[in-house]
């Protein structure tokens, strides 16, 4: 059979569309009626000079024919070898170079039991190739000891092969995938290793161990940098679940898969960042997780690619399909954010910024594509905008004839749309071959004809292409106190800018006048920063799920510190580098005002990170769907800054004199320097000008004044450090304040009133008589009686419960009668539906118990009014706690209420 370009005359889409026929090759049957042999071939009519590596799955080794796992990039899928051909056209010769790696690892038969091999990258001038690999499955081995994954490199000159970090202890220290060069030859590659992570947890007093994703289900792999020898490994992104698929772009940035769980399981997203680790921000792809309805749909973006044009290619990869295969689209990564969202810049496009990379009848979302699915894609930097792709047809299975004898085998027709729309057929097995698309002769032609029982699942092309630019760092080197104390430091422009629009109460010029608006009368006073922990996995430390208490959507957190908000909304501080945290904007009291900022930031040392405000994401307004968190994406600053040079603000302290454009936050670390977190509350009134008014009153709420244990070490308490945190267990740090003797006595030393918490809220009273707690709320720190491992306060304040009564000297839930929606009473009945009666042959009325709403809420403090109202001046416990105290328990319940926030002080299984 001699096998020939198909040219279509259908036209391509805008990159490359074309709506495909089932008959691409002469002589094949529709949508492969036939199976195709590999038979010698004369040689191709299109000459291609240009070496091609592609991985080759051998689909009858068992689960061979997977799809890679998003959630678990570890995945060992057996079956995989790495091939190349010398010329990208049929008839070369497959040439497998790792059919020699792990030799020694065979079966029982003597036979090499099956590697696995991913990730495949060629180098920017086409002399290497660079994957990962992973030597077969001990059978004699636990989970824990089983072979890693690891980096390995292919010089095509030489032909030698090896793996890049030569150490046998290095190697296994952590799983090592989706290695890409960089310009300057290092390697960049995604690994469980978390150097940088662990290296923070020794500072914290903690183990070392490598965290787990969100989910808590495996490692998270993050991105990581190393020398070419294997050697001077660090870690360069700090996301709390996996960073997967890096790829560098021709102006030097790094673009990846970042898949977001902060509070839950928000998909993944293409992010980009720095090879340095500087000026992390999200890309694209936040709401485009929706099907062709606009409905919410299991679409991830992974397996990016750039053209040469610079758009990206990704593809569609869904978290729960497990068959290899799926769709790519080419993505305007210039001009939008979202699919149907541009940047501001550009607000008069409507998108969508995805459109098909190849054929227009691939559908994800039909339980059959009719189009069939794409594997792999790759486009050549040789000027012809060709592209390389792995791809296997729609086939059907025909269902048998009635009369079928009992060996009959079902054959393979076309995926035509009445074979599509029968029940009766079913999808086909996959048959992969390896295909390249030229969009200027309308052609594809076959470079492996497709065979049964194999697959291939990746393909780039060993040619040389432009090396990327150096990208401008944010990092500035001259801040050498700022580096060497491991500290960047972060600007906001104005926390009342929500997506270009001024959501201050007054405006931002009003704002920023202290005689237009009060101190009191702003409401976004303080900056809370607040990092999130590690969790380790059991072999570390077998955690009970009561650690977490009454939700585990914000697993565990601590808190940096704080800062103050100036009066427009801008605020520059100095923050710990190389971690992952995030932001809250905090009143007066230390309340979250703001929704919880669901994606983890970092800083690079020496770095100074710039945003315009902030982005409401806890609603569907419009706002929510406006850029944000891309510096090029998003509206301009709603705060000018300062309008001259030389002269302070409008009506504000002639001390602090601005320089032109500057943001009040600017102004004043310029002149006073940038201040470092402080781990309590402290406000002074710098802006107010004495001349005109008198300045607000300081004040402070801090962890010195508290009575009971502090969350925070003395050290840290009173000279706060990069290292310091404050970590709040409510059984150390919330219950105490609820046992504290707060008895008042008289000048002879009598008690006079005892606003003890437990003395009232206890089930039994002074004399240890049993009586119903006051509010129908027990705050004592005994096991709670409906779940033994969460103390009784935690279970009474955070879940719902009923209302007690004392019956026959028991507490007891009250039962009340039931009525109907007319208010006649509602009887028991029995299965026939009659009236159940008693003994004295009365009707039985039904009766419910009184349900009794938590008097707290996990999502913050200002969702937990019901307890805080008795606090409130002219409540019934007015000044009862002290504000200290009440700054503590709204610091635990905005980050999550959690039981406890350090998994080495909580129990374990």
């Amino acid at each position: 059979m001699k096998i020939q370009a198909y040219k279509t005359n259908k036209p391509f889409n805008k990159y490359s569309r074309n709506v495909f026929l089932c008959s691409l090759l002469l002589g094949l049957a529709a949508c492969g009626g036939e199976n195709i042999t590999s038979e010698e071939q004369d040689p191709d009519p299109v000459v291609v000079d240009v070496p091609i590596a592609v991985i080759k799955r051998d689909l009858s080794v068992e689960d061979a024919d997977m799809q890679r796992s998003i959630t678990e990039p570890a995945l060992f899928i057996p079956g995989a070898s790495l091939i190349i051909k010398a010329r990208a056209n049929a008839s070369a010769a497959e040439v497998d170079i790792t059919a020699d790696v792990f030799a020694d690892r065979v079966d029982e038969d003597g036979e090499r039991l099956p590697i696995d091999v991913k990730d495949l990258e060629s180098s920017y001038d086409g002399s290497r190739l660079i994957f990962s690999m992973r030597a077969p499955e001990d059978e004699d081995a636990d989970d824990d000891e089983q072979p890693t994954w690891n980096i390995w490199e292919y010089i095509v000159e030489t032909k030698e092969l090896r793996r890049v970090i030569g150490s046998n202890i290095v190697a296994e220290a952590g799983e090592d995938t989706g290695p890409v060069y960089l310009a300057d030859g290092r390697i960049l590659f995604s690994s469980t290793r978390q150097r940088g992570n662990q290296a923070v947890l020794l500072d914290e007093g903690k183990p070392q161990y490598a965290g787990l994703e969100e989910g808590r289900d495996v490692h998270a792999s993050v991105l990581h940098i190393m020398d070419a020898n294997g050697e001077n490994i660090q870690q360069i992104s700090y996301n709390q679940s996996h960073d997967l698929d890096p790829l560098v772009t021709p102006n030097g940035k790094i673009i990846f898969s970042r898949w977001d769980q902060f509070s839950g399981n928000k998909g993944v997203h293409l992010y980009q960042m720095n090879p340095d680790g500087s000026d992390l921000e999200l890309l694209y792809g936040r709401h485009s997780h929706v099907d062709s309805n606009g409905d919410n749909a299991d679409i991830q973006f992974t397996q990016t690619r750039v053209t040469p044009d610079d758009r990206i290619l990704v593809a569609l990869t869904p978290f729960e399909k497990e068959e290899l295969g799926t769709d790519f689209v080419a993505i305007d990564v210039a001009n939008y954010i979202d699919n149907f969202t541009p940047i501001a810049s550009a607000d008069s496009l409507s998108g969508p910024a995805q459109e098909k990379a190849l054929f227009d009848n691939i559908d994800i979302e039909a339980e059959i594509s009719p189009g069939g699915y794409i594997a792999a894609l790759y486009p050549l930097f040789d000027g012809s905008g060709r592209q390389l792709f792995s791809w296997s047809q729609c086939r059907l299975l025909a269902p048998l004839p009635a009369d079928a004898e009992e060996d009959a085998v079902r054959s393979i027709v076309p995926c035509d749309e009445q074979n599509l729309n029968d029940p009766e057929f079913e999808q086909a097995p996959p048959l992969y071959g390896l295909w390249m698309f030229d969009p200027e002769e309308g052609t594809q032609l076959p470079l492996v004809v497709p065979q049964e029982n194999f697959a291939y699942s990746e393909v780039v092309a060993v040619e040389s292409r432009p090396f990327p630019a150096d990208p401008e760092t944010t990092i500035d080197s001259t801040e050498t106190a700022l580096i060497d104390a491991g500290m960047g430091i972060i600007h906001i422009r104005s926390v009342y800018d929500f997506a270009g629009e001024d959501l201050s109460p007054a405006g931002l010029v009003n704002m920023a006048d202290p005689t237009q608006v009060a101190v009191d009368d702003r409401p976004a006073r303080f900056l809370r920063i607040v990092k999130s922990v590690s969790i380790p996995d059991d072999d570390t430390l077998d955690l009970d799920n009561s650690a977490f208490g009454r939700s585990r959507d914000q697993l565990m957190r601590e808190l940096l510190g704080y800062t103050p908000i100036q009066p427009d909304g801008s605020v520059k501080v100095a923050v710990p580098a190389n971690l992952p945290f995030a932001l809250s904007i905090v009143d007066a009291e230390g309340k979250r005002i703001s929704a919880r900022h669901e994606n983890w930031l970092q800083v690079a040392p020496g770095e100074t990170k710039t945003c315009n405000g902030c982005h409401n994401g806890s609603n569907n307004s419009d706002i929510t769907f406006r850029p944000h968190g891309r510096a090029d994406a998003e509206a301009p600053s709603i705060n000018l800054g300062a309008p001259s040079t030389g002269v302070p603000f409008p009506n504000t302290n002639p001390a602090l004199f601005t320089d032109l454009g500057e943001t009040m936050a600017e102004t004043v670390t310029r002149i006073n320097g940038v201040p470092n977190l402080t781990p309590d509350i402290i406000f002074e009134d710098v802006w107010t000008d004495p001349a005109v008014q008198t300045p607000a009153e300081s004040y402070e709420l801090a962890y010195a004044d508290l009575s009971t244990a502090l969350p925070i070490t003395q050290s840290c308490a009173q000279t706060w450090t990069s290292i310091c945190r404050t970590v709040i267990n409510f059984p150390d740090h919330i219950q105490p304040l609820f046992e504290l003797d707060r008895s008042i006595v008289d000048v002879d030393g009598m008690v006079v009133s005892d606003n003890t918490c437990v003395a009232c809220h206890n089930r039994f009273d002074a004399d240890n008589v049993l009586q119903v707690p006051a509010g129908q709320l027990e705050l004592t720190g005994n096991p709670s009686p409906a779940d033994a491992d969460l103390l009784t306060s935690y279970r009474e304040l955070l879940f719902n419960d009923v209302e007690q009564e004392l019956v026959d000297g028991a507490l007891l839930p009250r039962l009340v009668p039931v009525f109907d929606n007319n208010g006649d009473p509602v009887f028991e009945l029995d299965e026939e539906g009659e009236p159940i009666v008693d003994p004295e042959g009365n009707f039985i009325q039904v009766t419910q118990q009184v349900p009794v709403a938590s008097s707290m809420r996990v999502n913050g403090a200002r969702a937990s009014g019901r307890f805080f109202a008795v606090f409130e001046e002219g409540g019934s416990h007015e000044a009862w706690l002290t504000p200290a105290e009440l700054k503590m328990i709204n610091e635990w319940l905005d980050v999550g209420g959690q039981n406890y926030n350090n998994p080495f002080d909580a129990p374990t299984n």
